[in-house]
Formats: C-alpha cells, structure tokens, sequence
C-alpha cells in the first residue's frame, strides 16, 4: 500500500504524536513522508553573512507504514490495483462498490 502514496496525495497519521491528523504529502522519500504541517521541529540557523541568526520551524519525515491514504470523504482505504485491458487502475472498496481512486498506467 505505502507505494502507492506519492506527492499531493491526502493521507491521515495512524500511530504517534500526530495520531488522527490529516495533512497533504509534500515530499515522498524511499520510506518516509513529509506532510505538510505535521511533526514540526525546530531547527537554529547560524548566522551567516546574507542571513541573522534565528529559530525556523521545519516539517521532519513520518515513517511510510505510519500514514494511510484517505478516499474523497476523508476515510482510511486499502488500495488495490486493477488491471484493465485499457488501463491500470488504484481501487478501493466502499462496501461492495469499487471506487477508482487514480489510473496508474495506461495500457497500449
């Protein structure tokens, strides 16, 4: 499942201090997620010549197997692949209707 998140996917944090916090993917890493708000640090920058000293604020990766991707309405899903004679196709099941959430691949 975690291979099928990528950037501009919504996703809900499932375990640690985020738990139930829903945010954006802003950078998808081998095995970790930036999201976008979610688990600030702080970092102290030193001062340089072009810029002052200070204190910013700096979004950390979240382990991949710690988010879940959400559907339309906002709920945890399993995606599945389908493969069609025409396409590729990432699905989840709402009940036993089957929702396509994205085309992976289109086939020739």
């Amino acid at each position: 499942m975690s291979k099928w998140i990528k950037k501009g996917d919504k996703v809900i944090v499932i375990s640690g201090n985020e738990k139930g916090k829903i945010a954006e993917v802003m950078l998808k890493l081998k095995d970790k997620v930036v999201l976008k708000g979610l688990n600030i640090r702080k970092k102290h920058v030193k001062k340089s010549q072009t810029a002052a000293q200070q204190i910013i604020d700096i979004e950390m990766p979240i382990h991949i197997s710690n988010v879940a991707l959400l559907s339309r309405q906002d709920k945890p899903v399993r995606p599945k692949v389908k493969i069609t004679k025409k396409s590729k196709e990432l699905v989840y099941y709402d009940g036993n209707k089957e929702v396509v959430l994205r085309e992976i691949k289109k086939v020739k």
